[in-house]
């Protein structure tokens, strides 16, 4: 059974009925569950939440090249988030280098998800400078094993001064190899992609506005609707 939205955005929608309708949040929790086909909030959040958490880590080898795809809203960076908080628990280094948020929005982020857990917030790095060149000079010396998540592949080579982001991709697959960390890649799907076509989108559905190799990614996770399916690419 799929969602109609992430379960982030369901609990939103929870907390507003519970404020709209003056009633307590659990009964607001089990309005919305069952306007999704579950008898209670309970059933939902642990077929869908539960069920999820920690999914990746364990699928993930050294030196893979991941792929997390989504239209926004639909919880790819949530993913790549707790990627890194899962990897932090198990005792990994991890880092999350982002383009997109400032250091205290990724910080507010990681701490909703990471429970307080001492030991479960990665480094976040979130300079301008963020390319193939200062990721592999940030990471170099790391443990095999390490996790990174990069937010996100389409604004890599956004400044002209950055190389092209084939040649970029290209740099970074031969560091993991190298070395055995684990890069991971929160990327946009482009808007003619329709669910009405195909539960989760693809490869197909990227939206790439500059190629990058054939090849480069070794796992992909594709997001829609509460729906995660993680393909093996090589």
């Amino acid at each position: 059974m799929r969602l109609s939205a992430p379960i982030y955005q369901l609990k939103r929608r929870a907390k507003l009925l519970a404020r709209e309708g003056k009633m307590p949040l659990h009964q607001a929790q089990d309005r919305v569950a069952a306007e999704e086909g579950f008898a209670a909030w309970s059933l939902l959040a642990s077929r869908f939440e539960a069920g999820a958490k920690g999914a990746l880590l364990p699928q993930l080898a050294d030196g893979d090249m991941l792929l997390i795809g989504a239209r926004p809203g639909h919880g790819k960076t949530r993913l790549g988030l707790q990627l890194l908080i899962d990897a932090a628990r198990a005792g990994r280094r991890s880092v999350f280098f982002t383009l997109e948020y400032t250091e205290a929005e990724a910080m507010e982020r990681v701490r909703a998800l990471a429970d307080h857990v001492p030991g479960a917030i990665p480094e976040i790095v979130t300079s301008d400078e963020i390319s193939a060149d200062f990721i592999v000079r940030y990471l170099s010396g790391s443990p095999q094993g390490t996790v990174a998540v990069i937010d996100y592949l389409q604004i890599l080579d956004q400044q002209r001064k950055k190389p092209p982001l084939s040649e970029q991709m290209s740099a970074l697959q031969a560091f993991t190899r190298d070395s055995g960390i684990v890069l991971g890649f929160i990327s946009q799907i482009d808007r003619s992609y329709e669910p009405e076509r195909a539960s989760v989108p693809g490869f197909a559905d990227l939206r790439l506005p500059n190629p990058i190799p054939s090849g480069i990614f070794s796992k992909a996770c594709f997001l829609n609707a509460g729906e995660i399916r993680l393909q093996n690419l090589i």
